[in-house]
């Protein structure tokens, strides 16, 4: 099977991103997919997120700038089937001698090249900053797809119209010509609030089927699972956000190999209610996907 590369964008912070990045590679190992996460921001919370240390000289940075092969730098974490290279301060150093090189938006796809041909993962996710600086932008073009992870908050809808057109430009200037958005995740989801629920319309009617169905609710054991450096799912496997991340999985798993659809309850029930629910009459002010 071939690799997939895929990466969790977003240039706004505190949408869960990173919490995306963790626990969706979590749980697809947890269904024996081989992952392989690679932390490209500098705060290394995704690292710390897997129970390891911020070493130095133990991120991606060597490999960007042609020093040594990426495949050095994997580690294994305590579990099975996930594997991360893992990230730490010096790596925001990287971008000015990227910026150096000919090639400067694909030292990514470049250093992970090796990897990707052995063919030794199902899938490597990339989380990044929450900017759209060097690394951000490598992780673009080093990705078949990307998935965006969005508060369900008003400012959080501003941040998914600027990804939808930085990804078309990339596209269109061929640095990554067949770029395009794996799908858009809802998450910190307040069914309590209209203002969630107008939210979620509000994509779902811009974004259509890019939306995943599943919606990640807020919930503190999701929360705090980062502070004991472990995902959701080995932290409390019966909470709300671990039954979220596992119905995510399936989700993204259904949509890539629909002939592989189990037979459990159809997904998309919550999405279901918000839109029989009546909404304020004024739209929220949102760029379509093109």
């Amino acid at each position: 099977m071939a690799t997939t590369t895929i990466g969790i964008v977003n240039q706004k912070g505190g949408v869960g991103k990173t919490t995306t990045a963790i626990n969706l590679a979590a749980c697809l190992a947890e269904r024996k997919k081989r992952v392989l996460l690679v932390d490209l921001d500098p705060q290394a919370n995704a690292t710390s997120g897997l129970g390891l240390a911020k070493q130095p000289g133990a991120s991606l940075y060597p490999a960007l700038v042609g020093k040594q092969p990426a495949s050095a730098f994997v580690q294994s974490t305590a579990f099975p089937n996930l594997d991360i290279i893992p990230s730490e301060l010096d790596l925001s150093g990287a971008e000015v001698e990227m910026a150096r090189t000919d090639a400067y938006l694909h030292c990514v796809k470049e250093a992970l090249a090796p990897i990707v041909a052995e063919g030794r993962y199902d899938f490597i996710l990339l989380d990044c900053s929450p900017t759209l600086g060097m690394l951000t932008m490598n992780v673009l073009t080093a990705s078949n797809s990307v998935i965006l992870p969005i508060q369900c908050e008003y400012f959080a809808l501003e941040g998914l119209a600027v990804m939808s057109r930085v990804i078309r430009q990339l596209r269109e200037s061929g640095a990554n010509p067949t770029i395009d958005i794996e799908g858009i995740v809802m998450t910190l989801y307040d069914g309590r609030t209209n203002l969630a629920q107008q939210v979620v319309q509000e994509v779902v009617t811009h974004y259509g089927p890019k939306v995943f169905e599943t919606l990640i609710p807020r919930n503190i054991r999701l929360a705090e699972a980062p502070s004991f450096g472990k995902p959701v799912i080995f932290h409390d496997t019966n909470c709300t956000g671990s039954v979220a991340y596992r119905q995510l999985t399936r989700e993204f798993l259904q949509r890539r190999h629909p002939e592989q659809a189990d037979d459990r309850p159809a997904l998309g029930a919550a999405l279901r209610r918000i839109f029989d629910t009546p909404q304020p009459e004024t739209p929220l002010n949102v760029i379509p996907h093109s």
